[in-house]
């Protein structure tokens, strides 16, 4: 607990301790420390007292900008965000079309607001409310982007006239209005944008994104050595060599721009639009400022002239990688074999479903299941186990977290691939396992690692 004095430089709490609670008082003293040192924002373990609380102090976060240009590098959490899915592996989409895809979602809910209650949306109502949802920078550059992907669904227009509610904007300027392209209803009644219809133009842009993807999906697989071909009906995941991550950017589409009005910027231009106006005196005044304004500047003499810095050198091109040494001598028939077998086994991986691949799951782990069923049958020396207590006993020796319910999945496949070893017998309500201790353990892992072998290049 924190009193008024101790929020100035003190802790209420004592800062050292000789008791075995000593510990804990550190790990108060150096927590307000960090408060004290002005490094509110440190994180602290739970474990080191109640200055946990005082997490987060500080100036509350300001909207992302986007990647820019310049060269700088990616940060790793979008380089690898299809990595750190959760879930089988699928057709995920890349950290920046999933962005554009959460700013799709909050600038059609803005629009829908505005236009459900008549209300003309512009551009900066709409910025304004996309920041506030997503925390991230929302410029024309993204709205331009959505238009790429769905060019059906908005229709801009530069609008004046429009009430702007702010000091910044007069009500004579151009703004750029956002108008939903809707389906007209068949009462004649202007058509609303409705929940249902935010969730079917949700649905219809992430297709089109995953479209997108497809297609750089489609020229990858072409430039492989064989090239390869997968219908679109049967792709359930990307190429494992395919960067998910880094995909181009989309392309932004024109928006329409402001008519652009021709504005008097020179003594020239003054002059020339405004002689029949003027009194011979001012006409003489301009045109000789027009003809100073013309004149060249005078030169720096060359010792008040500073040195101009030398620019940087074009660093030199990366030179092509030569082609592997380890190659040399390996006969072309035997590289083109193992090419072709390997695009065969991608093509495999590529088009397997969700439920093979959770049986080829299932079967990498077999192996080392059957060794502890038999480890568990030889320290119950008993000839059969109930499914109930077979499973308990598989998942407390299991190193990995299983639940009972998935460790009976294991056992029926393992009994359905070794029928001869395992065995299940139905008894009233329960089944009970039944296995040979007398076979030889390593045949059994053998077979069940040809089995994985044999699945997996289907």
């Amino acid at each position: 607990m924190w009193t008024r004095q101790s929020w100035s430089m003190q802790p209420s709490f004592p800062v050292t301790s000789a008791t075995p609670n000593g510990a804990r008082a550190g790990g108060h003293a150096r927590a307000a420390k960090a408060i004290v040192c002005g490094r509110p924002q440190q994180r602290v373990s739970l474990a080191e007292g109640p200055a946990v609380a005082l997490e987060g102090w500080g100036p509350a976060a300001s909207h992302e900008a986007p990647p820019s240009d310049s060269g700088e590098k990616t940060p790793a959490y979008q380089r690898f965000h299809a990595l750190a899915q959760p879930g089988p592996p699928g057709l995920v989409l890349p950290y920046k079309y999933q962005v554009l895809a959460e700013m799709f979602r909050s600038m059609d809910t803005i629009v829908g607001m505005l236009h459900n209650r008549s209300e003309t949306p512009t551009f900066a109502k709409v910025q304004r409310g996309v920041q506030d949802m997503t925390r991230r920078c929302f410029e024309e550059r993204n709205v331009g982007q959505i238009k790429t992907v769905y060019p059906t669904s908005y229709h801009f227009r530069q609008e004046r006239g429009v009430p702007t509610f702010k000091d910044g904007v007069k009500r004579s300027d151009y703004q750029l209005t956002i108008e939903p392209l809707l389906e007209q209803e068949g009462g004649g009644e202007a058509p609303k944008l409705t929940a249902s219809r935010l969730l079917q133009r949700r649905r219809v842009f992430s297709q089109k994104l995953v479209e997108l993807v497809r297609q750089h999906h489609r020229s990858f697989l072409a430039s492989l050595n064989p090239p390869m071909v997968v219908p679109e009906d049967q792709l359930t995941r990307w190429h494992p060599r395919f960067n998910v991550d880094e995909v181009p950017d989309i392309e932004p589409a024109a928006l329409p721009q402001p008519p652009a009005v021709e504005k008097v910027s020179t003594a020239q231009e003054v002059l020339a639009r405004a002689c029949s106006l003027m009194s011979p005196r001012m006409e003489k005044a301009l045109r000789q400022l027009a003809q100073r304004s013309a004149e060249p500047s005078s030169p720096c003499s060359p010792s008040l002239a500073s040195p101009k810095p030398a620019l940087p050198a074009t660093p030199p091109a990366t030179p092509p990688a030569a082609s592997p040494s380890a190659l040399k001598g390996v006969s072309q028939d035997l590289l083109e074999r193992v090419r072709a077998k390997e695009a065969q086994k991608q093509l495999a991986q590529m088009t397997r479903r969700p439920e093979q691949e959770q049986r080829l799951q299932r079967l990498e782990r077999l192996p080392e299941l059957a060794r502890m069923l038999r480890s568990v049958f030889v320290s119950e020396r008993k000839p059969a186990l109930s499914m109930e207590v077979a499973c308990a006993r598989m998942v407390g020796s299991c190193c990995a977290a299983m639940s009972p319910g998935e460790m009976e999945k294991h056992l029926l496949l393992l009994a359905e691939l070794l029928p001869d070893w395992l065995s299940l017998h139905r008894i009233r309500t329960d089944t009970y396992v039944k296995l040979d201790k007398a076979a030889d353990l390593a045949s059994i892992t053998a077979r069940l690692v040809r089995q994985a072998h044999t699945e997996e290049g289907l």
